[in-house]
């Protein structure tokens, strides 16, 4: 199997991953923290094992500064700290009955627009390094699953339907796809390749570190911990098997 058919199947993984999410948090609540710390581990070491790293080797090869990437990968980590926490969070707390019904939509398609950037991530990161590629793919399907779960649960707290909950299910599942034919689709140059890689860095560590990990502490921390380092091992596994 050639490596572009490889990316598109591990795209459409992200599909059915985002789908088993969805399905967990309505029916198998007590797993999901596990999840959480396995994906959390694996997105940091992909940002920076992965992402990072292939970002700063293009910016040197083309004479970029080194310092735009890492301002780039700071306001990238602010910019989706502030989503969240004036889109969703703020939200949350200060509402109403009305606005409950009306923030379920908001939140599930604001999460569907972030799952069509990580399909622009596992592109860009395969424009840049076809292994790469694979393994930003593979982080985004374990990421995925907890995007899933919250496009549920941000759906049935504020009083969604269940049909109209599985069809913005359905959205979030399909947006990665999309975002990977898109960025196939588009033919993206050197240099806005170096800072997409490290956008998508800052992405990955506010998702790992700021929007995952925190849900960790709530359970048993050995197990958490074990889960967490098993999830970045892979992701250092992978990536040394890469540069062998």
């Amino acid at each position: 199997m050639a490596p572009g058919i490889i990316v598109i199947a591990l795209a459409f993984a992200t599909l059915v991953s985002t789908l088993i999410g969805g399905v967990t948090a309505i029916k198998l609540r007590r797993v999901q923290p596990y999840f959480f710390a396995f994906a959390s581990g694996a997105l940091i070491a992909v940002a920076f094992l992965d992402l990072l790293p292939e970002g700063l080797s293009i910016a040197q090869a083309n004479a970029i500064p080194i310092r735009y990437l890492l301002i780039t990968v700071v306001l990238s980590y602010l910019f989706y700290n502030s989503l969240e926490r004036f889109l969703l969070t703020h939200h949350f707390h200060n509402q109403n009955e009305e606005s409950k019904h009306m923030m379920g939509p908001v939140g599930a398609g604001s999460l569907s627009i972030h799952s069509f950037l990580d399909g622009v991530a596992i592109g860009t990161a395969y424009l840049a390094s076809p292994a790469i590629g694979i393994v930003v793919a593979l982080a985004v399907i374990f990421h995925d699953f907890t995007d899933g779960i919250n496009t549920v649960t941000v759906m049935l707290k504020n009083k969604q339907r269940l049909s109209r909950t599985t069809l913005f299910l359905a959205i979030d599942a399909v947006a990665p796809v999309l975002g990977v034919f898109t960025t196939f689709a588009v033919n993206i140059g050197v240099v806005p390749l170096a800072f997409l890689l490290a956008m998508f860095s800052g992405e990955f560590l506010y998702l790992g570190a700021s929007h995952l990990l925190p849900e960790t502490f709530k359970h048993s921390q050995a197990r958490m911990m074990l889960l967490i380092c098993s999830g970045a091992f892979l992701i250092m596994l992978l990536t040394s098997l890469i540069n062998i």
